[in-house]
């Protein structure tokens, strides 16, 4: 690319006024408009939007500082390519030295490294900083360290076709970005923020498990992992809300001040029932809520050392991580392997962490990629969009003993036609293995993008006026979906089911999380005062524990009554001469028709997706009932087949289904 003119009278406008422009009277904003904002866009960049795209694709994202504590909370520029980040660029005053002065440079690595972006830009214009951001920010680093590129603003044009290669818009098209970040990649000290964010709730669960194992001798193996669990889900979750400007920041780190720290904490977490209604926060019975409340972890016992030094880890400049940029997939990759252990207690009450039995024989947790979740999503929730409802009209595929698909019955389909937001309000989507919910989260955004750009296109200002609009602008006029719509979405459309507890309360924080991005204190404030709903739904009727496999009709079986504690002559031909409870909680038998009673009357799912367990070991206990129930047992016996079977069972006719499975070819 050659240099341009406009390039050159940047840089010598900036030289001959440079002592002006150095001085404290000159700020940030002013650079922004008169340096910055024109240097990126002789890099192709549409800074202003010039062609109004809506928000999901704008191609640079200037994000409303908020100065907490002398610190901004969020990256004054993201560059972003057909909506998904690439960089980010953080600006100083040109007084700053920020070739020297160790504050910035953490504060953009905190952003980048969060975000999982591999490179990101620190600059003044009088100084270009380039900072490989794939390795872990630590508060004692100095400037330089992971600084891959410095320039003075009197390089630029002498360097322009190196900067251009690597940072303009069709550098990042072309994949020269990418190329750059892979060969510039460190050979040491990188550590993914999900892989850390691992390392960090595991060192969490690890201290409060000894800790509440300590203080609460009574607590059961089972009691002890919820606690533990719902304890660090409700801290990361109101971090996060102080991150994003929704909770007021500083609310958790006020209690490092002082004694009886669990029991204010515990203050917090009511207050907060009050704002969300999630079942996070559920300490109360109250109308219309399924799932009972939790009456167990406010009157547990904590130490006030084992608390502070949680919460001391996640506030700057203690913490390396910028929760406002931490999506709910970096979450999510994080808590997938999270869950793959579980506290046991011994003998002598102590608590011992250590890999549940399936995933040690497995050799550890494999999480879904993003991609593969959005393939999955978009050529089944993206097709069930783009070709319209069917209502139940087309092919029934079964599957007979060798497993090989059958069409039972053929119908003409409908002729296509376009849907509306009343249309899509019918579909509804199941994950049967949800894990910590990943393929829910992607199907929900889908969904999620689906509204706002109908609407938008389809004169927003109507949606946008009434009682039930579901439409708003932003700052910066771009138009947002309310709360209340992203509430509807979600109970609508969103279903999941998982054997494991914890993995449907990891889900059910995801989504949750989600529902609340772009929300602030402000907006959550007013929607309370004038429709006095809380922020958040209650998913207790949306994701559920259960064996998807296991129905209600398993206590027919004769080996029922060791579950109830009951002699039985049934031949125990597999050994088994009594039930324990970890059995128990396998079968954990799930009743599709009553659990889901509306769906399974109108014939099913209309998308099933998701990445089903493979080689699990079944309860002992359940074999002859899974080889009556499913063909594919008696064929192969391999999990992800069975649920492959339970899926067809599970969608209507017509209806998608997207699993990813083993090549076994």
């Amino acid at each position: 690319m050659p240099v341009p003119q406009k390039l050159v009278d940047l840089t010598e406008r900036f030289h001959y006024n440079r002592e002006s422009y150095c001085s404290s009277q000159y700020n940030e904003t002013q650079l922004r408009r008169e340096f910055i904002d024109p240097f990126f866009s002789l890099l192709g960049w549409d800074v202003n939007n010039e062609k109004g795209y809506a928000e999901a694709y704008k191609d640079v994202i200037h994000e409303d500082a908020i100065k907490i504590g002398g610190a901004t909370k969020t990256p004054d520029y993201c560059f972003r390519i057909g909506g998904t980040r690439k960089f980010f660029v953080e600006t100083k005053k040109p007084s700053i030295n920020i070739k020297d002065d160790v504050s910035p440079a953490f504060q953009l690595r905190r952003y980048a490294w969060s975000a999982k972006l591999p490179l990101s830009i620190l600059t003044d214009f009088e100084e270009f900083v380039v900072y490989d951001c794939r390795t872990k920010p630590n508060k004692d680093d100095g400037a330089s360290k992971s600084r891959i590129l410095y320039l003075k603003y009197t390089e630029y044009s002498g360097r322009w076709e190196e900067i251009s290669s690597i940072f303009s818009r069709d550098a990042i098209l072309k994949g020269s970005f990418d190329k750059y970040a892979e060969l510039s990649k460190g050979k040491r000290g990188t550590a993914e923020v999900d892989t850390a964010f691992l390392e960090e709730i595991e060192s969490w669960r690890e201290l409060l498990a000894r800790n509440i194992a300590l203080r609460n001798p009574t607590l059961t193996q089972r009691e002890l992992n919820f606690s533990v669990q719902r304890t660090i889900d409700r801290i990361i979750f109101l971090r996060i809300c102080e991150d994003r400007g929704i909770e007021q920041y500083g609310r958790l780190m006020a209690l490092l001040n002082g004694d009886r720290t669990y029991p204010r904490l515990c203050e917090y977490f009511r207050r907060a029932d009050e704002r969300y209604n999630s079942g996070l926060f559920h300490f109360e019975k109250e109308k219309d809520r399924t799932e009972p409340p939790d009456t167990l972890t406010p009157h547990l016992n904590i130490d006030d050392k084992a608390l502070k030094d949680i919460i001391k880890n996640v506030y700057y400049p203690d913490s390396p991580y910028e929760f406002s940029v931490l999506s709910a997939d970096i979450l999510g990759q994080a808590y997938e392997r999270f869950l793959g252990k579980v506290i046991r207690l011994t003998s002598g009450h102590r608590a011992v962490v250590e890999y549940k039995p399936e995933v040690k024989k497995a050799g550890g947790v494999y999480y879904t990629p993003t991609y593969i979740v959005d393939y999955i999503v978009k050529n089944t929730v993206g097709k069930l969009l783009a070709d319209g409802l069917q209502n139940g009209e087309g092919e029934e595929i079964l599957l007979n003993k060798e497993g090989k698909g059958v069409v039972r019955s053929q119908k003409p389909k409908p002729k296509k036609r376009d849907i509306t937001p009343k249309d899509v309000a019918k579909i509804r989507i199941l994950d049967p293995a949800c894990g910590s919910g990943s393929f829910l989260l992607g199907a929900y955004q889908y969904l999620f993008n689906w509204h706002r750009d109908w609407y938008v296109a389809n004169d927003p200002e109507k949606w946008a006026t009434g009682k039930k609009r579901v439409l708003y602008q932003g700052a910066s006029g771009d138009w947002r979906l309310t709360t209340a719509e992203r509430k509807r979405i979600l109970l609508n459309t969103i279903y999941g089911v998982d054997i494991d507890s914890q993995a449907v309360e990891v889900t059910k924080l995801s989504l949750l999380l989600k529902v609340l991005e772009g929300e602030s204190e402000q907006t959550i404030v007013r929607q309370l005062k004038l429709f006095h709903e809380r922020a958040l739904p209650d998913l207790g009727n949306n994701i559920k524990c259960g064996n998807s496999l296991i129905g209600a009709d398993f206590y027919n079986t004769p080996l029922a009554p060791l579950f109830r504690g009951e002699k039985t002559d049934a031949p125990l031909s597999r050994g088994v001469g009594g039930v324990s409870d970890d059995e128990r909680y396998r079968i954990n038998p799930f009743d599709w028709e009553k659990e889901f009673p509306e769906i399974m009357k109108n014939g099913g799912f209309d998308a099933v997706i998701g990445n089903p367990p493979y080689g699990a070991e079944f309860p002992e206990v359940a074999i002859d009932y899974l080889k009556n129930k499913f063909q594919t047992f008696v064929w192969r016996g391999e999990s992800y087949l069975v649920f492959v079977e339970q899926a067809l069972l599970l969608v209507r006719r017509n209806g998608l289904f997207g699993y990813i499975i083993p090549d076994t070819t």
